[in-house]
C-alpha cells in the first residue's frame, strides 16, 4: 500500500500548523489542538512549521528562529504531542541536519527545480513533499520527483526516501494572484505516481498585494477551495493555521483561524470519503 510519512494514502491525511515557528507557547498551543483533532482525520495529522522564511519580499520581514533553534522547537512539539513534524529546507547543506530531527522534509515551491536541493533531501531517507512551482504545469513536476527518487536509489544511500508527495498550491494568474486548476490533482498523480496534496492556504495568497509589498490573501476562500479539492481527488490536505492570523509574523492573510479548523476538517473528510466511495 502506498504511504506518505507512514500514513496510507487511501485515507485522507492533513499537514497543518503555523506558517513559521514562534515561541513554545504558540507552537504547542497549535500542536495540542491538532493532536486533539487527529482522531477526526482518517490518515492522521502532521505538524508543520518553518524555521526560516527565506523567500520574503521585504528584507526586514520576520524570518523565524533559524535552523538550530527551530529544530529544537520542532522536537519539543513532537515530544509533547506525539505528532510527526514537517519543515521546509532551502539549501542542500540543511537537509542532513534537518533529516535527523523531522519526519518529513518539504521543498518550497520556488525551489522545486533545484537539483542539488532535491537530491540532498532525497538522500536523507526521509519522506519529501515537493510543492509545485507557481509557474509550472503538473507534468513539469515529473522531473522533481525523479530527482528525489534518484537520490533514494543511489548505492551510497543506506536508507532511502520512503516516499515522495507533490503539493498543488496554485498557479500565477497575472500579477499578484493565484488560481487553482482542479484538473491538476489527476494530472499530477498521473505524471509523478505520487500522492497529491492540496495547499488550501497558499492557494489563496495574493503575492505582493499586502502592506509594504508583503503578501495578501483571501482567507474567506479557503473552505470553498478545500472542499472542491477534496471532490477533485486530492490525497492529502495542507492548511496553515494560527490562533490569531491577523497578528501572525508571516502569511497571516492566508492562514485559517485555529478556531475554524475543526469544522472545516469535518466537512473536508465528509466530502473526501463521499467521493472515494
Amino acid at each position: 500500500m502506498s504511504t506518505f510519512a507512514g500514513f496510507p494514502i487511501d485515507r485522507l491525511f492533513l499537514i497543518a500548523g503555523p506558517c513559521v515557528l514562534e515561541d513554545d507557547a504558540l507552537n504547542l498551543r497549535v500542536g495540542d489542538a491538532l493532536a486533539k483533532l487527529a482522531p477526526l482525520v482518517p490518515g492522521g495529522i502532521i505538524f508543520k512549521a518553518s524555521f526560516d522564511k527565506a523567500n520574503r519580499s521585504n528584507p526586514g520581514a520576520a524570518r523565524g528562529p533559524g535552523l538550530d533553534e527551530g529544530l529544537e522547537k520542532l522536537a519539543r512539539v513532537r515530544s509533547a504531542t506525539g505528532l510527526p513534524v514537517l519543515t521546509d529546507v532551502h539549501l542542500p547543506a540543511q537537509c542532513a541536519t534537518v533529516g535527523q530531527v523531522v519526519d518529513v522534509l518539504q521543498i518550497p515551491a520556488f525551489l522545486c527545480r533545484q537539483t542539488d536541493l532535491l537530491l540532498a533531501a532525497g538522500a536523507t531517507g526521509r519522506p519529501v513533499n515537493v510543492k509545485k512551482g507557481q509557474w509550472m504545469h503538473p507534468e513539469g513536476m515529473r522531473g522533481a520527483v525523479k530527482k528525489v527518487r534518484q537520490a533514494r536509489e543511489a548505492p551510497e544511500v543506506s536508507a532511502g526516501c520512503s516516499t515522495v508527495a507533490t503539493t498543488e498550491r496554485g498557479t500565477f494568474f497575472g500579477y499578484g494572484d493565484l488560481v487553482v486548476d482542479m484538473r491538476s490533482f489527476v494530472r499530477l498523480r498521473a505524471a509523478t505516481d505520487a500522492p497529491v496534496i492540496f495547499d488550501a492556504t497558499h492557494s489563496v495568497q495574493q503575492p505582493g498585494k499586502g502592506a509594504d509589498g508583503a503578501s495578501g490573501g483571501l482567507r474567506e476562500c479557503i473552505p470553498r477551495l478545500t472542499l472542491a479539492a477534496m471532490a477533485a481527488g486530492a490525497d492529502g490536505l495542507f492548511l496553515e493555521t494560527h490562533p490569531d492570523p491577523d497578528h501572525a509574523p508571516s502569511d497571516g492573510p492566508n492562514m485559517l483561524p485555529l478556531g475554524d479548523l475543526e469544522r472545516l476538517i469535518r466537512r473536508a473528510v465528509a466530502v473526501w470519503e463521499t467521493v472515494r466511495r
